[in-house]
């Protein structure tokens, strides 16, 4: 019983950080932290590991990022690589081999 309203409540977690992350504009991106918070969250863990196990093309999860503009070395659909080719088909240029800038493609939630 515990098990079922902790899954339900996990479940609306992710729905509700798969929505956010689909606001993410293309070339633009935004980190796990920011997602967390905009969604309620002080776990940007759990951005993770709703974005990780994401397979809904229409949510744009390859544009959370780390705090410092890092790309996820396990990104679900491919590895760092494939996150990286998917932000640059978006228009983002990187300023080190795995970093984006996010001085210049940060991304803000709107807020209340």
């Amino acid at each position: 019983m515990l098990y079922s309203k902790y899954m339900a409540e996990k479940d609306s977690l992710f729905e509700k950080i798969r929505d956010a992350v689909a606001l993410i504009p293309k070339g633009k991106v935004t980190t796990y932290g920011e997602v967390a918070k905009f969604v309620g969250s002080k776990d940007a863990r759990k951005v993770g590991w709703a974005v990780y196990g994401n397979q809904n093309p229409k949510v744009p999860c390859h544009r959370v990022v780390a705090k410092d503009g890092s790309l996820a070395e396990k990104f679900s659909l491919g590895g760092w690589q494939e996150q990286k080719q998917r932000l640059e088909n978006d228009g983002i240029e990187f300023s080190e081999e795995k970093k984006v800038d996010l001085d210049k493609y940060h991304f803000s939630f709107p807020t209340a």
